[in-house]
């Protein structure tokens, strides 16, 4: 009998510190109404100096494991989505391990930008359909804005921070869980979305690293138009794969960077409005955080309930961007 990766519990947890589009407007040139037009972004949550991903994630865990009513010592892997760890390495699932006290669970990081979540839930279920491990909590986090240039008004205004978590586990016979995915690349977009220093390639405190942008960087005219289709193919190849057809969706809920991205993918799959769920209005673009607070959100509302069908996307810097559906 084959083995389906089923959702168990869902948590999240964002930073207790509001930054409005008002208070951005007494830090760069731009208004709440500018920032709404185009971006649907009223207000994002933004991490104190004390805080760091593993502090989020470690709240997201904690409130998924309690959903799914089970110990930590059951998590038999812990898989998590971030860009923007607490350090480049240790990775940032062990620190997530030591807090909760998940000794028996192996543990790392899956980078993959916004489409984090997107990679991680199906590593996940890959593992799980295997037979190889039982549970595996999915965590999705960044905290973008430590690494943002609070000057430039074209990207400062778009991100916040926050984490959301899963637990997935192994059901045999179940039509619930992950049904299919579809994960994509396009390395040669590469340079459209960067932070350049950090890394081997620039490490900080080098001489050949000082010319370099130590701040996230993003064409944003180039990430539109590469997100508006991305963000619509994922959709149409993942349902293909699965054999379904949009009517099958109970409910949308797309990786959280613009409300006008959000709506083009919306209206190219001819979903109605309710069965869109859309939250960027008051987080911004919490990058692998996006897509599992948003679902924990509608767990929350009551839009998404036992049974239903939701689709879920993401698109990020690599370029990557994939499509998960789920039977809830």
């Amino acid at each position: 009998m084959s083995i389906r990766a089923v959702f168990t519990g869902i948590g999240k947890a964002v930073p207790s510190h509001i930054m409005t589009n008002d208070d951005f407007s007494k830090i760069v040139d731009t208004n709440d109404e500018w920032i709404q037009q185009r971006t649907g972004i009223k207000q994002r949550r933004v991490c104190g100096q004390d805080e760091a991903a593993s502090d989020l994630a470690y709240e997201a865990s904690v409130l998924a494991l309690k959903d799914a009513g089970i110990g930590a010592d059951e998590i038999d892997l812990i898989v998590v989505g971030t860009v923007t760890g607490d350090h480049p390495f240790p990775s940032t699932s062990c620190l997530i391990q030591e807090k909760l006290g998940a000794k028996n669970a192996g543990a790392f990081d899956v980078g993959a930008a916004c489409a984090g979540f997107i990679y991680s839930v199906d590593t996940a279920a890959a593992m799980i359909e295997s037979g190889r491990y039982k549970r595996v909590l999915v965590v999705g986090v960044d905290v973008l804005t430590k690494f943002m240039d609070w000057n430039d008004r074209a990207t400062c205004v778009l991100f916040g921070d926050g984490a959301g978590a899963v637990v997935m586990e192994g059901h045999e016979g179940s039509d619930h869980g992950l049904i299919k995915t579809v994960l994509l690349a396009n390395g040669e977009g590469a340079c459209h979305i960067t932070l350049e220093t950090g890394g081997s390639r620039y490490p900080q405190d080098r001489e050949w690293s000082e010319d370099k942008n130590p701040h996230i960087y993003m064409n944003g005219r180039e990430v539109y138009r590469f997100a508006v289709g991305a963000m619509g193919d994922a959709c149409m190849k993942v349902l293909e794969l699965a054999e379904m057809n949009t009517s099958d969706i109970d409910l949308f809920v797309p990786h959280q960077a613009n409300s006008r991205i959000i709506t083009a993918a919306a209206e190219r799959l001819e979903l109605p409005e309710e069965r869109v769920f859309i939250n960027v209005q008051d987080y911004g673009n919490t990058s692998g955080g996006s897509i599992p607070i948003a679902l924990a959100e509608a767990v929350e509302q009551g839009r998404l309930k036992k049974g239903m069908v939701v689709m879920t996307v993401g698109f990020g810097a690599g370029l990557v961007w994939g499509a998960n559906l789920i039977r809830w």
